[in-house]
């Protein structure tokens, strides 16, 4: 199993589908089960032993800021700042680099919500990490048991893990969960300003260098705010 220190947490998106909710604050500030889902996060890093996080700030981005250096989570959190520019998830990831000291680390999108199965789900992905063979490792969900997910899906996995994308038109058993486990070897020979991390998942498959692993707990989307009353509900039962 492979120690990991660091996780990069996305937050700088303008969550559009959360409005109104987020006409007066960033969607990983909207609360869920009594706490800011960004916060939720933190508990899982927390959990799993992770001492550094490094999340990226653009709307509303100063408080953002506030609440972050207000939490009482023993982890040294730094801010990747793209107040003058929304650089998506792949440029956000090549912007925040610097700030990551080591070679593999966690990427986690701010606005999910997941239980553990048997093995707490961010160690399950790094007892399964191999370095010689996998450029990122993705969390994937079955479709059929992803709560208030109304998607048709996203990857298949082969008998080895490898990933490949479903076919257009077609329907695929797993989605990703929005969280991984990279290499810095991924973010090689980035394109300039914004840009979406699917453009070095395509390499990475490609190259067969893209592994999933599939979730053993519960995931819940959360997009939109008529998501939050049947995530809570399920929740509480959990």
């Amino acid at each position: 199993m492979i120690k990991v220190e660091t996780a990069m947490i996305m937050a700088a998106g303008l969550g559009k589908r959360m409005r109104p909710l987020t006409e007066n604050r960033p969607k990983p500030l909207v609360e869920v089960a009594g706490k800011a889902m960004i916060d939720h996060c933190f508990d899982k890093l927390v959990e799993a032993g992770i001492g550094k996080a490094v999340v990226n700030v653009h709307y509303l981005a100063d408080m953002m800021e506030a609440h972050l250096a207000a939490l009482p989570y023993p982890i040294d959190i730094r801010v990747s700042d793209e107040r003058e520019e929304l650089l998506e998830t792949g440029g956000g990831l090549v912007q925040a680099e610097p700030l990551i000291a080591e070679a593999t680390f966690f990427c986690i999108n701010s606005d999910n919500l997941w239980t553990d199965g048997p093995t707490n789900s961010l160690h399950q992905l790094a007892q399964a990490w191999d370095e010689e063979q996998m450029d990122a490792l993705l969390l994937l969900v079955p479709r059929i048991s992803a709560h208030n997910y109304q998607g048709t899906g996203d990857f298949h996995l082969d008998d080895e893990n490898r990933i490949s994308r479903k076919l257009p038109g077609q329907e695929a058993p797993l989605i990703y969960s929005g969280i991984q486990l990279l290499s810095k070897r991924l973010l090689r020979d980035a394109p300039a300003g914004p840009f979406s991390t699917n453009i070095f998942w395509e390499r990475a498959i490609g190259e067969g260098r893209l592994f999933g692993a599939v979730h053993q707990g519960e995931w819940f989307e959360v997009g939109s705010p008529e998501a939050i009353a049947p995530t809570e509900a399920a929740l509480a039962h959990v």
